[in-house]
């Protein structure tokens, strides 16, 4: 499975104003019907099977949509002029900034799933479990349908038949001034409870202040501890379940799961199961960042989950220098038993661009560890739209400021994006050649032995630090299926190597591979050499810098 992740609002815009802090008539704003077939072609053949359609669901902004009955939301609770997708005002609802006709938004998310469909992919979206926009009001939920906080109790911190947590007798006073640009002050009282599990009246600069922290049925001060409840269910289970049901209806085939590791797993394998009962095709992905509790979100129904403390801070640190190559060998064993149940990549929303200055400065520096990424196992891997051009995100947009990343909070357009998609007589040959990479690369992950196939690290048997390999630089490891026998060996160093991989007599019977002459074909580049296949001679391979090598041996 190779996903594409679209953020949607910048990625049909072709608006180049750019100002900092703008507003969407200053800077414009992507529209879902910017993502035409012709663009879905494209992204399908790179390789990818999914589209995730960041932002989808309507969410905390400040541009008035008032004229079409939707509430405003004081700007003092949304981050930057465009706000947060993961601020959600409304689950049952698309943002309004996406639609070319507002009143028909929900019809133009249907058709962009269509014609997802239609190209032959699937279709995420996100879902908010942990916490909503602090004015969260649905207006297009279905009839029969409470208003999550209608019948709250706000006299209460905690009740297991609320969907919020408060501060009884509080109001709510952030620690930082929120209300400067504001001509009325933003008021709240009692205080919510704030997303990131801040339980107090007044949430720092550096806490969610714009969200309030749903409840599922913990209570998180229960004397100083935490304690569960459970029994009877908590009304928010039902409410949530409800909204996955509703999005699977209109065809999604999957949901990205934002802070998953924040909503109690009970709640996910009720919800989980309730939804796969009715959609047994959709699939949970979940963001969890602990590693200690990978295991238990995955026995609560989830089919993938982020690996990004685990493989991702691994590779970039090889790529930026900081740990040996080898330790990827450290890192897959970590979760060996759940390993097709992680998620690689190296960008998406939250994550600094690979090209910027705050990781390493050169998308083709990263290109050995993406092809770990995309080759190591059966597990998916992800693509952050303008990741496969190079893209910088050292833009100072306005809220985001200059970070590495390409903003969530503002709007604005982004340039290897709209050269890649819509004004490619514009891509300069850099960009080019990175983006024919990354298609050969993704393609090349349905070959069959990638696809279906074993995994053999050959690490153990390649530790000399010598001038024929050097464990610290290079990465090495086999792939099998009935069909095929791939070698891969990746280079995370600068200068060309000449390498000798060791073949150990393990592999051949473990894999049941026989030894003999063969025709080793690098289908990156399609260059062919003879070699011994053999446990006795070292298989040699030249390697570019920041290269690698996917070798299909051919037994003659």
């Amino acid at each position: 499975m190779q996903i594409y992740q679209i953020f949607t609002r910048l990625f049909g815009n072709q608006n180049m104003t750019r100002t900092p802090h703008g507003t969407m008539e200053e800077n414009g704003v992507g529209k879902m019907n910017d993502i035409t077939t012709t663009v879905l072609n494209r992204i399908h053949d790179m390789g990818f099977t999914h589209v995730w359609f960041t932002g989808i669901v309507r969410h905390a902004t400040t541009t008035d949509y008032s004229t079409y009955g939707i509430p405003r939301q004081h700007p003092a609770i949304v981050k930057g002029r465009a706000g947060s997708p993961y601020a959600i005002t409304d689950y049952y609802d698309v943002d309004p900034d996406l639609a070319v006709q507002v009143p028909k938004r929900m019809d133009e998310f249907e058709a962009l799933v269509k014609r997802t469909h239609d190209v032959g992919m699937k279709v995420i979206i996100d879902f908010v479990p942990n916490h909503v926009a602090r004015q969260y009001h649905s207006i297009c939920k279905p009839k029969g349908v409470r208003d999550l906080g209608e019948n709250d109790d706000v006299n209460k911190h905690f009740d297991i038949h609320n969907n919020f947590y408060y501060c009884p007798g509080y109001s709510f006073e952030p620690a930082i001034d929120l209300c400067k640009d504001a001509s009325e002050p933003y008021r709240e009282y009692p205080a919510k409870c704030t997303g990131n599990d801040c339980f107090n009246a007044s949430p720092s600069a550096n806490d969610w202040y714009e969200t309030v922290k749903l409840n599922y049925g913990i209570d998180y001060t229960d004397a100083g501890g935490r304690s569960e409840h459970f029994d009877p269910m908590p009304d928010t289970w039902r409410q949530m379940t409800d909204i996955l049901l509703f999005w699977a209806s209109k065809g999604v085939d999957g949901f990205r799961c934002d802070m998953a590791e924040m909503v109690p797993t009970a709640f996910w394998q009720y919800a989980i199961g309730k939804l796969k009962a009715k959609y047994p095709h959709v699939i949970i992905i979940g963001e969890v960042y602990n590693p200690t509790l990978y295991r238990a979100y995955i026995a609560s129904g989830f089919d993938y989950l982020y690996d990004k403390v685990g493989m991702y801070d691994c590779l970039r640190n090889i790529v930026c220098g900081k740990r040996p190559a080898h330790h990827i060998t450290r890192q897959w064993q970590s979760v060996d038993n759940i390993l097709p149940k992680m998620l690689y990549f190296l960008e998406n929303h939250d994550e600094q661009r690979i090209a910027s200055d705050f990781f390493c400065g050169s998308a083709e520096r990263a290109l050995p560890a993406f092809m770990v990424c995309a080759w190591l196992h059966t597990n998916p891997v992800m693509v952050y739209a303008g990741q496969e051009f190079g893209e910088r995100g050292m833009d100072v947009e306005g809220f985001s400021g200059l970070d590495g990343r390409t903003t969530i909070f503002d709007y604005w357009a982004v340039k290897s994006i709209i050269e890649g998609y819509y004004q490619r007589e514009k891509m300069d040959k850099r960009s080019q050649r990175l983006f024919e990479v990354y298609q050969k690369i993704l393609q090349l992950c349905h070959q069959s032995a990638i696809g279906q196939g074993q995994f053999f690290d050959l690490m153990y048997a390649n530790t000399q630090h010598s001038a024929l390999f050097n464990p610290d630089e290079q990465y090495v490891f086999l792939r099998k299926s009935a069909e095929q026998i791939l070698l891969i060996v990746v280079n995370f160093s600068p200068n060309q190597q000449r390498v000798h991989v060791n073949i150990p007599q393990h592999a051949f019977d473990f894999l049941h591979m026989r030894q003999a002459t063969c025709k080793a074909v690098d289908l990156l580049t399609h260059q062919e050499q003879r070699a011994e296949w053999s446990a006795s001679v070292p298989f040699v391979a030249q390697i570019l810098g920041y290269g690698g090598r996917i070798y299909e041996i051919q037994q003659v």
